[in-house]
């Protein structure tokens, strides 16, 4: 089966304009998601005339793809990590922020009254055996010197060894949210574009923000992109993720509503229950890899439905689909003005936190922005150095880079001309002496692409799961013809004509 976010299935799809003149603004915020939505709402609403420019349509990129869980824990890596890194005092200061962001989501479905299926729910973490025994155990230490009450409340049928439950955390539908969250800010202070491509953003006295429809000109200017646009020093903080979903119906019984991690080793499983246009369905959430560096990745996706299978009655396989995230080194987000900038906010590595950090991102930098002292900006702040906390992790993703880099050019390519490219497949292969990205629709038809990712130059990926080109170093994604999906890159891949 293909590949659907099970957030688009009952969606009342979004219609906004795509630029196609000038605009002077006081805030340029680049990217349509729930980072971006959150931060054009306070802005118009304090008095500042904001542009949201995304690319695709509003909620399509990262907020489409994710559980719709939000909780004050977090995922990788683990409370009790943070902790240990930095001090009791910072797992703390996590905490109480992540809470206020649910917070925030929860009063605006209230204000506008949002059709999100928005509820709170317990989040809890447990493992089956004692192969994540220890993390557990330590999460739950860090939950409780955190401030948090834990409990013992499991309402899901399987067989735990250890674990615990954090009460009135929450769920929603955050491509709905997103989407109705748009419509109802939108205003003569608050333009939202679709379809508006940015292609360079220049910082000055005035930014310059170019797009493909006109030039934006503002004071500031958000990267609200998941992982800032262009070439930033943050990247070399930052490691690219990918994790799979899945959703079945069951024939017998579903977990209560909530959100169930089941830890297996150094990777936790997150489960939730919804209801679809095809009934119940529970989902599962997991598989997580470097992106570009797993060869066949549709084995993740069977995966998930393996899990399923072993501890569920499974009916049918209704949806499936992928999510990206971006890991900070020291396991906090970078949140603020970037490294050298004065006037550009980024908002990046949320790893799969993505809901809660994007609305506690557009808190902290709309405050600074309008002036206004916000008591979580130094926990994120987003030109931070943290050398001791973020040494392992720093050196780790950053010697991965070096060696994809250095090893897809001395590597065989794939196929050695394009008739050893099959229906289906995509291969590099090299044609005039480059590298190229080869893929053969179904119908015979080929889409040859540049290999090298715009971005830094890296040689990009086949991603057989969902046909695109991915980039191993920075996670970049391209589609079969050469245009941006995700990540860091402007450009689109160079075309072929064959």
């Amino acid at each position: 089966m293909g590949t659907m976010s099970i957030w688009k299935d009952k969606l009342t799809q979004s219609s906004f304009p795509s630029l196609q003149s000038d605009l002077t603004v006081d805030v340029a915020i680049v990217g349509g998601g729930i980072t971006g939505l959150t931060a054009a709402y306070i802005l118009s609403k304090a008095g500042k005339k904001v542009a949201v420019l995304e690319a695709l349509k509003i909620g399509e990129g990262a907020t489409a793809y994710s559980t719709g869980n939000l909780y004050n824990m977090i995922g990788s890596p683990g409370l009790h990590t943070i902790r240990s890194r930095f001090n009791e005092e910072k797992i703390k200061e996590v905490v109480e922020s992540r809470g206020a962001a649910v917070d925030f989501i929860e009063q605006r479905v209230k204000e506008f009254n949002i059709d999100c299926n928005f509820v709170r729910v317990p989040w809890a973490l447990f493992c089956e055996d004692e192969q994540g025994k220890s993390f557990v155990e330590k999460e739950k230490e860090a939950a409780r010197q955190a401030g948090l009450t834990v409990t013992e409340n499991f309402q899901i049928p399987l067989k735990i060894n250890t674990g615990f439950t954090v009460e009135n955390q929450a769920q929603f539908n955050p491509l709905q949210y997103v989407v109705s969250l748009a419509r109802s800010i939108q205003s003569p202070t608050c333009s939202i574009y679709e379809h508006t491509k940015v292609e360079d953003v220049t910082e000055g006295d005035v930014c310059t923000v170019k797009t493909s429809g006109g030039t934006v000109t503002a004071d500031y200017v958000i990267m609200a992109t998941h992982t800032p646009k262009g070439i930033y020093f943050v990247h070399t903080s930052l490691g690219p993720y990918r994790e799979y979903a899945v959703a079945v119906k069951l024939n017998g019984e579903y977990p209560a509503p909530g959100v169930w991690w089941n830890m297996k080793s150094q990777e936790h499983y997150s489960m939730r229950v919804y209801d679809t246009s095809k009934g119940k369905v529970l989902m599962v959430l997991g598989e997580m890899h470097k992106v570009g560096q797993k060869e066949h990745n549709n084995e993740c996706f069977k995966n998930l439905e393996q899990f399923l299978r072993e501890r569920f009655d499974v009916a049918t396989v209704e949806f499936q689909w992928s999510a990206q995230q971006f890991k900070a080194s020291d396991g906090i987000p970078f949140i603020g003005l970037s490294t050298g900038n004065k006037k550009t906010y980024i908002a990046t590595g949320f790893s799969a936190d993505g809901l809660t950090y994007g609305t506690l991102a557009s808190m902290i930098i709309t405050d600074e922005i309008l002036g206004k002292e916000n008591k979580w900006s130094k926990t994120y702040d987003a030109s931070r150095l943290t050398p001791v906390a973020s040494a392992k992790e720093f050196l780790k993703e950053n010697i991965n880079v070096a060696y994809e880099f250095i090893k897809d050019r001395i590597t065989k390519d794939d196929a050695d001309k394009l008739s050893e490219v099959k229906a289906g497949e995509g291969k590099i292969i090299e044609i005039d002496g480059k590298k190229h990205g080869a893929y053969r629709s179904a119908d015979g038809q080929l889409h040859v692409v540049s290999a090298i990712c715009t971005h830094m130059g890296c040689v990009n990926h086949w991603n057989e799961a969902e046909a695109s080109w991915d980039c191993p170093c920075h996670g970049s994604r391209f589609s079969i013809d050469g245009e941006v999906l995700e990540g860091p890159a402007y450009k689109a891949l160079s075309k072929l004509d064959v």
